[in-house]
C-alpha cells in the first residue's frame, strides 16, 4: 500500500526546480497566515488521500486493472518520534513524474481540477471527488521545514515512480525512484515547535476531530498500556481510528433513528436525543447536503453573547469549520448539525462566508428547512409531534422570537409558530398562537389584544385586564424582554392589528357599550374638578389625568399614548443602561372605586395631595414600576392608615 520500499533508479539524476511565483507567494502565506490552526494540515493531507482513492476508485470503474489486486483502499498514518517525522500514505490512484510537477510546482492546475475537466454528464456527479490537491498540500510546511513525496500512479511500471522534496524555500527537487506499491506517502519532517504531533494520542485526536467521517478507513499502529514498560507501546497491529463513512451523503432510506440520534450526540456533544432532524441534498445553483438537528434541551450558556454557535461546516466531506454561524440567523442558534457544501472553497475562512453569495444562498436554504421542520411538528395531529413542539418552545421559544425582529424575509413563518401565554389559558407554558386567538375573536372584534409586563403573574393580575375580563375577551400576555423588541416590527396578523391593552385610547368597537361609554363620558364632565385638582397635585409626575374606561375592580391604572414606549419596556431600557427620556404616562382612574370616591371627598382636606400621589404611586406598582420615593410612599400610607 505505501512507497516505503523504494530505492533510487541509479541512471536518474537529482533534478533542482523552482516553483511557480504563485507557490512561492502561496507557501509563505501558508506558513504565516492563512491557516491559524496548525493541526489542519493533517486534515489536509488525509482530504488529498482521500481524493486520490475517490479518483482511483472512479477510474477503475472502466479500468479495473487499476487496483493492481488491492481494492482495499485505506489511508495509513504514522510517526517517528526519533527521527522527528509523520508520514500519510495512501494506494490511491498515485502521480506520474508530470503531474507531481504540474500539481505541487504550480497553482494553476492540479489533479483534481485537471479530473474534473475530463468528465461530463452523470460520471461527474457520480465521482463524489473532494479537494484541490495543489492547494492543500503546501499546508504541510506550517509543521514541517521539510517534505518528502514519493508516489507512483496506479497501472504504470514500478520503476516510473518519483521522488519529490522540498524545504519549502522556492524550490524541489525530484528524482527517479523504483515504487513497488501504487500511491502516495508523505513524510513530513517537523519543526522544533511542532513536535507535540510526535504523539499517538494526539494525532489520533486530530484525526477524529476533523476526519472522523472520511469515507475510508484511516489507520495507524494500535497504541496499548504496557505495564511492565510503564508506556503506551505501540504494537504490531492496525487501528481503524475514524468511523470511515459521511451519514449525510447516505440516503435517508439507509439510516435509521438510532444512527441519526447516535450522530447527533457526536455532533453536539449532548448526551440527551434530538426533538427532530431534517435532512436533504440541495442540487441546482448550490450544491449542498445539509443534516440540521433540533435538541430537545437548552444549553445553560445559551445566552452568553460570546458563546460560540453554528453548524459544523464540510467542503467535498472535508471539515472545514467547526461554529460557521454564517450558516444560521442568531435567532436560530441552538440547531446542530452539519453542512456540506460541493462549491465552497476548501480553504474558506469566517471573512470569506461573511461575504459570500454562495454561504447566502445555503443559509436561506437551511432556515427554509428548519422552519419546515418546525411547522411540520406544530401542525402535526400526533400528540408526539405535538408534545415534541411543546417541549421545543418551553426550551427555545425566547430565542426563536427573535426572528420576528429579525428575519423579514421569513417573518410571517416565525409569526405563525410562535406561541405565547393567553387569559384563555391556565398554566405557565406559552402554547397560544395568533391562529388559536384569532379564531376564539368574538363577532366584530376587530383587533388582536396584548399586555406585556416582567412576569406572568404581573400580567394575570394587571388592571388593564379588567374591562376585559368582564366581556371576555381574551388577551395574550406578553412577559419576555423580547416581546416588547419583536413588536416593534410585529403590527398585524392576518389583517388583525396588535393593540396593547394599556396604550392609547381604549376602543373596543362593537364590543364596547355605549350607554356605559355615555354614562362615563358624562361623569368625566362632572368630575372635570377633581380631575384637575389631581393633576395639580401630581404635577410632572403625569401627562394626564382622565377617567377611565379600562377598570371594574382597580382604582386607577397607568397608560401612555399609542405610539410610546410601554413602562416595562422603558424599565428594560433603563436596566440595559441605555440613556431613555421618561414618559410620562397617562393616570386613569375608576369614579366608582371607593378610594377615588375617597379622594373626591377629601378634596378641600390637607391629606388631599398624600391621596392623590398614592392612588399614583399604586397604579405604578401595579405595572411593574419602580416608586422614586418608597419611604415617602410607606409614609404617607402609614399617616392615612391611622386616619
Amino acid at each position: 500500500m505505501t512507497a516505503t520500499d523504494t530505492a533510487a533508479a541509479p541512471a536518474a539524476a537529482k533534478e533542482t526546480l523552482a516553483f511557480q511565483t504563485e507557490v512561492k507567494q502561496l507557501l509563505k502565506l501558508m506558513i504565516h497566515s492563512l491557516y491559524s490552526n496548525r493541526e489542519i494540515f493533517l486534515r489536509e493531507l488525509i482530504s488529498n488521500a482521500s481524493d486520490a482513492a475517490d479518483k482511483l476508485r472512479f477510474e477503475a470503474v472502466t479500468t479495473p486493472a487499476l487496483f493492481e489486486q488491492d481494492s482495499e483502499l485505506k489511508i495509513r498514518v504514522g510517526f517517528d518520534k526519533d527521527a522527528g517525522t509523520i508520514t500519510i500514505a495512501d494506494n490511491g490512484i498515485g502521480m506520474s513524474r508530470d503531474e507531481v510537477v504540474s500539481n505541487i510546482g504550480t497553482i494553476a492546475k492540479s489533479g483534481t481540477k485537471e479530473f474534473f475537466s475530463r468528465l461530463s454528464g452523470d460520471q461527474q456527479k457520480d465521482a463524489h471527488l473532494i479537494g484541490q490537491f495543489g492547494v492543500g498540500f503546501y499546508s504541510a510546511f506550517i509543521v514541517a521545514d521539510r517534505v518528502s513525496l514519493t508516489t507512483r500512479r496506479a497501472g504504470e511500471a514500478s520503476a516510473t515512480g518519483v521522488r519529490w522534496e522540498s524545504a519549502g524555500d522556492g524550490e524541489f527537487t525530484l528524482e527517479s525512484v523504483d515504487v513497488a506499491a501504487r500511491g502516495t506517502e508523505i513524510v513530513l519532517h517537523l519543526k522544533d515547535d511542532a513536535k507535540e504531533f510526535l504523539d499517538d494520542w494526539r494525532l489520533k485526536s486530530v484525526i477524529r476531530k476533523y476526519s472522523d467521517h472520511i469515507q475510508l478507513p484511516i489507520v495507524m499502529k494500535k497504541s496499548e498500556w504496557d505495564e511492565t514498560a510503564k508506556a503506551q507501546v505501540v504494537r504490531d497491529e492496525d487501528e481503524t481510528i475514524n468511523q470511515a463513512n459521511a451519514i449525510w451523503t447516505r440516503s435517508k432510506a439507509d439510516i435509521s433513528d438510532e444512527q441519526y440520534q447516535e450522530f447527533y450526540k457526536h455532533v453536539s456533544h449532548d448526551w440527551q436525543p434530538p426533538l427532530a432532524w431534517t435532512h436533504a441534498k440541495v442540487e441546482g445553483r448550490q450544491d449542498y447536503t445539509e443534516l440540521l438537528y433540533l435538541p430537545s434541551q437548552a444549553p445553560f450558556d445559551m445566552f452568553d453573547r460570546e458563546r460560540k454557535h453554528g453548524l459544523k461546516l464540510y467542503v467535498r466531506r472535508v471539515f472545514i469549520m467547526e461554529d460557521a454561524e454564517q450558516l444560521l440567523p442568531r435567532y436560530l442558534r441552538f440547531i446542530k448539525g452539519v453542512v456540506d457544501s460541493n462549491d465552497l472553497p476548501l480553504n474558506v475562512s469566517r471573512e470569506i462566508l461573511q461575504e459570500s453569495k454562495d454561504v447566502d444562498a445555503i443559509r436561506a436554504g437551511c432556515v427554509k428547512k428548519v422552519l419546515a421542520l418546525l411547522e411540520d411538528l406544530a401542525g402535526s395531529e400526533l400528540e408526539g409531534d405535538k408534545e415534541k413542539y411543546a417541549k421545543f418552545w418551553t426550551a427555545f421559544g425566547r430565542v426563536f422570537k427573535e426572528g420576528m425582529g429579525e428575519d423579514f424575509a421569513n417573518k410571517d413563518r416565525i409569526v405563525k409558530l410562535a406561541r405565547f401565554s393567553s387569559t384563555h389559558v391556565d398554566g405557565v407554558e406559552q402554547t397560544v398562537s395568533f391562529a388559536d386567538y384569532a379564531s376564539r375573536m368574538k363577532h366584530g372584534q376587530e383587533k388582536i389584544y396584548y399586555v406585556t409586563a416582567d412576569s406572568l403573574i404581573a400580567a394575570r393580575n394587571s388592571p388593564h385586564l379588567e374591562v376585559f375580563k368582564k366581556k371576555g375577551i381574551e388577551v395574550l400576555l406578553l412577559t419576555e424582554s423580547v416581546d416588547e423588541w419583536w413588536l416593534g416590527s410585529v403590527d398585524e396578523f392576518d389583517g388583525k392589528k396588535l393593540q396593547s391593552v394599556a396604550k392609547g385610547d381604549l376602543d373596543l368597537g362593537v364590543l364596547a357599550d355605549e350607554e356605559q361609554q355615555k354614562a362615563t363620558e358624562k361623569i368625566a364632565e362632572d368630575l372635570k374638578p377633581l380631575i384637575e385638582k389631581i393633576k395639580a397635585a401630581l404635577g410632572e409626575r403625569v401627562k394626564d389625568v382622565r377617567v377611565t374606561h379600562r377598570l371594574t375592580e382597580s382604582p386607577a391604572c397607568l397608560v401612555v399614548d399609542e405610539h410610546e414606549l410601554s413602562g416595562n419596556l422603558e424599565r428594560m431600557l433603563k436596566a440595559a443602561g441605555q440613556q431613555v427620556n421618561s414618559v410620562k404616562p397617562i393616570l386613569e382612574i375608576n369614579p366608582e372605586h371607593p378610594l377615588v370616591i375617597k379622594i373626591k371627598a377629601e378634596q378641600a382636606s390637607s391629606r388631599f395631595d398624600d391621596l392623590a400621589l398614592v392612588l399614583f404611586e399604586q397604579s405604578l406598582l401595579a405595572e411593574g414600576g419602580q416608586l422614586e420615593d418608597p419611604a415617602g410612599f410607606v409614609k404617607r400610607v402609614n399617616l392615612l392608615m391611622l386616619g
